[in-house]
């Protein structure tokens, strides 16, 4: 435990260069105390920490000390080769950036651990597009994926249904999902998400934005994720379900419908069936996903889902009946 608390140390002195002992504690949840004694641990292992005096001063390396990465377990140099997943990264232009910097990590690594990319590449792979999605990125996404990095003003020109519009825009960040490309952009006066393949021209205009330190990339997209979903799943109908279809549940509706039956079930019955409420897009679609469960649901409310149920149950059953002969 204090072995890697040491080291936590270092790394923080080596990438904020001062700290007080108060921060370094705040950072690592430990007393001032124990800070102290750790720093004394430090400069008796010959690690070159000096300590500044009065009003900004700290704790800092001295002559740029820099930690080898001899200390890492066979498990964090496999993870860290698992990160980078160079597809994305090539798809935005930065392909050859990954590559150079995992050498780089690979040089400094122990002989013992040299085999970790290998490792790794051999018993992980990531194909983020669905089977049906396209053979590429979107063509603009590198101009895009370079205007993030650089905090530079967009004109951009969308497509939206039938018709295109223009807009100039501040870049943010860019979301995989699902093998398609999303952009985070600031227009109009608030943050817009807009699909990259639906991006026919960027144009730069030269300018620099500001960027909000306080925006949060990933809180935003859950947050999108979640309204777009809730916007989408806009009813309500009740079924009941037996233990084989609460499993299987997840497989015919969306995630998120199937977590909302889960914890809005009622208690079992004698057999196991359960009672609870989903969230759907509309009867029609809830009849052509519930209709995958078979006989393991019942729909109770509404009615006319009911009766599309019944229809179809109808239907399948005459599809399937014994003909006679002749």
């Amino acid at each position: 435990m204090r072995a890697a608390r040491l080291i936590s140390m270092v790394l923080l002195l080596q990438s904020r260069e001062t700290m007080t002992a108060g921060e370094l504690a705040r950072e690592l949840e430990v007393s001032e105390r124990t800070v102290y004694r750790d720093m004394e641990a430090l400069s008796a292992a010959g690690v070159p920490v000096y300590a500044d005096q009065g009003r900004g001063g700290g704790y800092r390396l001295v002559g740029g000390y820099r930690t080898r990465l001899t200390g890492l377990t066979r498990e964090e140099a496999e993870a860290l080769f698992l990160s980078g997943l160079p597809g994305p990264a090539g798809d935005m232009g930065r392909g050859d950036a990954v590559a150079a910097a995992e050498l780089k990590v690979l040089a400094a690594l122990p002989a013992s651990l040299r085999d970790a990319p290998s490792r790794a590449g051999q018993r992980f792979h990531l194909d983020a597009p669905g089977w049906f999605g396209g053979s590429g990125p979107p063509p603009l996404l590198r101009d895009l994926a370079r205007a993030v990095w650089e905090d530079e003003r967009v004109e951009l020109r969308y497509r939206r249904k039938d018709t295109e519009v223009t807009r100039e825009a501040e870049p943010y960040g860019l979301v995989l999902k699902n093998g398609t490309w999303y952009l985070i952009a600031r227009a109009g006066g608030g943050h817009r998400t807009y699909r990259v393949d639906r991006v026919t021209d960027v144009r730069p205009t030269g300018a620099l934005f500001e960027r909000d330190e306080d925006f949060d990339l990933a809180g935003y997209w859950r947050e999108q994720a979640g309204a777009f979903l809730r916007s989408i799943l806009r009813e309500e109908v009740t079924v009941r379900l037996s233990p084989a279809g609460m499993r299987i549940l997840r497989y015919a509706v969306e995630p998120y419908a199937a977590l909302r039956a889960a914890e809005d079930a009622g208690d079992p019955d004698e057999r196991g069936w359960v009672v609870t409420t989903l969230p759907v897009e509309s009867t029609v679609v809830a009849a052509s996903e519930l209709m995958r469960l078979g006989p393991e649901v019942e729909v109770l409310a509404p009615p006319e889902l009911r009766e599309r149920m019944a229809d179809g149950a109808a239907r399948l059953a005459a599809l399937y009946a014994p003909r006679r002969p002749g």
